[in-house]
């Protein structure tokens, strides 16, 4: 090959290029990184950032600031995050499922596509937990199934958020059980336990966490896993009772779908490591911990995508 002083520019313009491109990816990140989280403070997912925030900022050598934007069951903070969030690694929000599969589902205003993300991991797991007021006459799942038969929309149960995992688990139940309660939506999970010692709710359907938090102050009749949560023993599985429900939520984070490959690996493997050295704090208080990225990600929201469908057609109809 006959080298030209043409050539031979372009070879090493190309080669600086790669190189400044290299450069710029190491240095990621030069700035301070947002956080939104977009419940409530207090709820799962702001326990498991302040958990995650120190390691964070030590594993990538900047500050992480988490900050709360609730509304519409995270629909708010999404929306926002959508439409103005830049590609660049330094705005990443929390994502749940099924909320942010059944939410652009039944609202055709729900401001968000999950499609216009690029979801870095889901980190934990947790199953939802029916809960109930130490003072409730319900003692059982049979007992409240029993009183929702006799009594249609006479139990409240109160949740974070509107077609969340937790709406969606009150949906299952009445379709499992043949029973009509009504749902009251809550701005996350940070409300539900002054709902419920306050007896303003017939019960809630919320998260392992709440339900590991409340065992001495409320009653906990089922949890919605396949087998009983290591922090709850005694409560059994709903399917030990006869109701095929299992589910709850995932969490992670997400950045928008543009952002360069590179920024993306260096967020993951800085969450891979934080989630090791926060597990032994996060498993007692009832989460499951998970490691789910890349085509992961995609199998886990078609699996259940396709287990809520039928629950989301149901309540389609009924609008």
């Amino acid at each position: 090959m006959t080298f030209t002083y043409k050539t031979l520019t372009m070879a090493v313009t190309a080669v600086a290029a790669m190189g400044l491109a290299g450069l710029a990816q190491a240095e990621y990140p030069e700035e301070p990184i947002t956080y939104t989280i977009p419940f409530d403070p207090g709820g799962e997912s702001d326990v498991t950032a302040r958990f995650q925030e120190p390691h964070l900022e030590e594993i990538l050598g900047t500050d992480v600031n988490v900050t709360h934007r609730p509304g519409g069951g995270g629909a708010v903070a999404w929306s926002e995050f959508q439409n103005s969030a830049a590609p660049d690694g330094y705005e990443m929000i929390g994502v749940n499922i099924p909320h942010i599969i059944a939410q652009p589902i039944m609202r055709s205003n729900a401001g968000f596509e999950t499609d216009n993300w690029k979801i870095v991991t889901f980190f934990h797991f947790t199953p939802n937990a029916l809960i109930v007021p130490k003072e409730s006459p319900f003692d059982t799942l049979d007992d409240l199934v029993a009183y929702a038969k006799e009594n249609p929309q006479a139990v409240t149960l109160g949740g974070s958020g509107t077609y969340s995992a937790n709406h969606l688990g009150v949906l299952r139940l009445e379709r499992e059980a043949g029973i009509d309660v009504t749902y009251i939506p809550f701005t996350g999970t940070g409300p539900l336990p002054a709902a419920v010692q306050g007896n303003h709710v017939s019960g809630i359907f919320n998260y392992s966490m709440l339900g590991v938090q409340m065992q001495d102050s409320a009653k906990v009749l089922a949890v919605a896993s396949e087998e009983r949560v290591p922090a709850m023993p005694d409560v059994p599985t709903f399917k030990e009772l006869g109701y095929d429900i299992v589910g709850g939520a995932y969490r992670g984070v997400a950045v928008p779908k543009d952002t360069p490959t590179a920024v993306v690996d260096r967020l993951e493997e800085a969450f891979a490591e934080t989630n090791r050295r926060i597990t032994d704090k996060q498993e007692p208080l009832g989460f499951v911990m998970t490691y789910i990225t890349d085509d992961e990600v995609d199998q886990v929201i078609q699996d259940l995508e396709e287990a809520y469908q039928p629950i989301l057609e149901d309540a389609q109809t009924q609008q």
